[in-house]
């Protein structure tokens, strides 16, 4: 990066911990550091919708949207019913308790072993996807530095702890409006380059309905299939499932609107996040599709992970490689040619101005497709050889799309705009996460099972000392991260190994007023037994976990409540009968 990249990442950065520093200029207690206090709904808006997006969201969205379209976008169809669900049932009763974590409701309920065994499962959970909010970053500083992986995880590690430490809910709430602001810019303005760096005469209009061609603007996907992972039915079923467990009973979320002034805030900042959620994540989709388009008229590399192209060409299997490259390279140019005539056809009416517009268009259209098939096989093979030469390598390199454009096509200055959204978008959900964490261990591990009486004061210093040992515990899964391929199905891939067996948990809370904790607690870990099979297994793709997890308890649970009134019944019908 120039100088001026790194004046402006600087003095963004710097900003924001200073704006962080100011918020929270007060001494705080533990009852602020760990919920936070008197948010209005904006804020309260804001925080969730930035808590979700992290690092991972901008860093690898658009390299998953470059690579298989638009279709993740149905990802987060259940979003909005979520979110009305959570407002009318989970809020008035988290604040009628006065709860600072989800799962003090479940002792309420229930008793304390099940209020543990949900804290234990989204603290392992949580404090993973930490670490995968700290690795996306990390990869940033390591290819603009050419650092080890490692020691960058470790360096922002170090930072975003060290942040948290400083302030809590309430300095992170605050700070993450600044945050917001910086990434949505930041998108918008990469968004209107790509488009602008495109071939004369070839504007949004243009590019859309070539990336539509090529199939790329696949938001919609109406198909039954199990298999198929984002469909409009996986993601208004299990995405549904999946985000009432993630906002509802997920701390990292419930901590965000359970510091609103009131119910009413609480409510008002959860329909925010519905309404405009799945609008960014489009709009962030769809800049993975524009750089696609991009690089149908510029030279794309057959390796945006350069570290690796690097090695490997300097090693035993690089005469392999660069033949693959020069096929590669071959294969572009016919697909450039290719789109151009596409181009000129939608423009003119037919290709040469003669004969049948539409055969023109139906032969133009074939020889694109199978263009763009041979790209993705070779691409395929160097993946396949780069996995195989270097097995500690991101050999599927989708997160690195994105960021290879960024700093080989943006001007000086937007670089540094570009990197400072990043990890803007880093400090903000990390440390919302280990706010989390901390929060749930000192309310529900520590105060609850070992220190009842523990006064304000030793409740910060746990809750201090919290966070620094999950920062730790995030710091070191983080430099495993590269092993986990795409970032963003990695971290809701986590998310769905635990989300539905704690919402099932939640659900019977909610909507059983008989069934005991025995029964319930029993259900649990069966059901997370069969998750565990089904994810070793890879029998069904990660979004129906969180159905089956969750129905996997609650119906069983349900019967057993009625099972009473099912065998009254049939005793009265069988004394009828004699």
């Amino acid at each position: 990066m120039s100088m001026l990249d790194w004046w402006v990442l600087l003095l963004t950065q710097v900003g924001i911990v200073v704006y962080g520093l100011y918020v929270n200029r007060r001494d705080v207690g533990s009852a602020d550091y760990l919920r936070g206090r008197n948010m209005g709904w904006f804020t309260v808006g804001l925080s969730i919708m930035a808590t979700q997006a992290s690092a991972i969201t901008f860093l690898s969205a658009p390299g998953l949207a470059y690579t298989d379209g638009m279709r993740f976008v149905q990802f987060y169809f259940g979003l909005p019913i979520a979110m009305v669900l959570i407002a009318v049932v989970a809020v008035p009763l988290y604040y009628r308790m006065n709860v600072i974590t989800a799962y003090e409701y479940l002792e309420h309920r229930f008793d304390v072993r099940l209020r543990t065994l949900a804290a234990f499962l989204f603290l392992t959970q949580r404090g993973l996807a930490a670490g995968l909010t700290i690795f996306a970053p990390a990869l940033i500083l390591s290819v603009v530095l050419h650092v080890n992986l490692t020691l960058t995880c470790l360096a922002i590690g170090v930072v975003v702890v060290g942040y948290t430490l400083t302030g809590g809910t309430t300095a992170v709430a605050r700070t993450q409006k600044i945050q917001m602001a910086i990434i949505l810019a930041a998108m918008f303005l990469a968004a209107w380059l790509v488009v602008d760096g495109l071939p004369e005469g070839v504007g949004m209009a243009q590019a859309l309905d070539l990336a539509d061609t090529m199939g790329r603007m696949n938001a919609v996907d109406w198909r039954f299939d199990w298999n198929e992972k984002y469909t409009v039915w996986s993601g208004l079923m299990g995405g549904t499932f999946l985000m009432l467990s993630y906002f509802g009973t997920d701390q990292s979320q419930v901590q965000r609107y359970l510091g609103g002034q009131s119910i009413r805030h609480s409510r008002m900042g959860l329909i925010m996040n519905g309404l405009l959620k799945i609008p960014m994540q489009f709009g962030i989709l769809l800049v993975g599709v524009l750089v696609f388009v991009f690089y149908l008229f510029q030279p794309a590399p057959l390796l945006f992970n350069t570290e690796a192209r690097s090695q490997l060409v300097s090693g035993k299997a690089g005469a392999q490689f660069q033949q693959l490259e020069s096929e590669y390279q071959s294969v572009l140019m016919e697909r450039k040619a290719t789109a151009t005539q596409y181009l000129r056809i939608q423009e003119t009416g037919s290709l040469n101005g003669e004969g049948s517009a539409q055969a023109d268009r139906q032969a133009v259209v074939s020889s694109l497709n199978e263009s763009q098939r041979r790209v993705d096989e070779l691409r395929s093979r160097a993946h396949k050889l780069a996995k195989e030469e270097l097995p500690n390598s991101d050999a599927g390199d989708t997160n690195y799309i994105f960021l290879y454009y960024v700093f080989e096509r943006l001007p000086t200055g937007i670089i540094g705009l570009i990197v400072s959204m990043i990890l803007a978008a880093s400090m903000s959900s990390t440390s919302s996460e280990l706010n989390a964490l901390a929060s749930t261990t000192v309310v529900d591990i520590y105060k609850r099972l070992f220190r009842p009486m523990a006064d304000d004061a030793e409740c910060l210093w746990v809750s201090r000392w919290s966070t620094l040992g999950w920062g730790i515990y995030a710091i070191l899964f983080s430099m495993m991260a590269r092993h986990l391929g795409t970032l963003i199905e990695a971290v809701n891939l986590l998310g769905s190994l635990v989300y539905g067996t704690i919402l099932g948990v939640f659900l019977c809370a909610f909507l059983l007023k008989r069934i005991t904790s025995a029964w319930v607690l029993g259900l649990a870990l069966v059901n997370q037994g069969v998750i565990f099979i089904l994810f070793w297994t890879d029998a069904l793709p990660f979004l129906w976990f969180n159905i089956i997890g969750s129905i996997g308890i609650l119906i069983p649970a349900w019967l057993i409540e009625q099972w009473p009134r099912f065998r009254s019944i049939l005793f009265v019908e069988s004394r009828l009968n004699r």
